[in-house]
């Protein structure tokens, strides 16, 4: 299940948890929530970016297995051979 991002519509009539912004658990098929649950206020979702799951020394580990290279800038048009 997917956290959703939720904000404080209106500002001046909001609390602090939803005024900052709150983390919410729910399917993907639930109905988006509208009010904050602790003060009642309207809350609207905010668009965040994707969590991708890779980390970069994986990646890394599989391009070498696979005998490509990495380099590394270390001036103008002058790069260093990592492997």
């Amino acid at each position: 299940m997917p956290f959703y991002i939720y904000q404080a519509s209106d500002s001046v009539r909001s609390c602090d948890h939803c005024r900052e912004g709150f983390e919410q658990l729910q399917k993907i098929g639930d109905a988006k929530l509208e009010k904050c649950p602790v003060c009642g206020a309207s809350v609207a979702k905010t668009i965040t970016a994707p969590a991708i799951g890779r980390s970069k020394t994986a990646l890394d580990a599989r391009a070498k297995s696979a005998g490509f290279h990495k380099l590394k800038k270390i001036g103008t048009g002058e790069y260093e051979k990592l492997y």
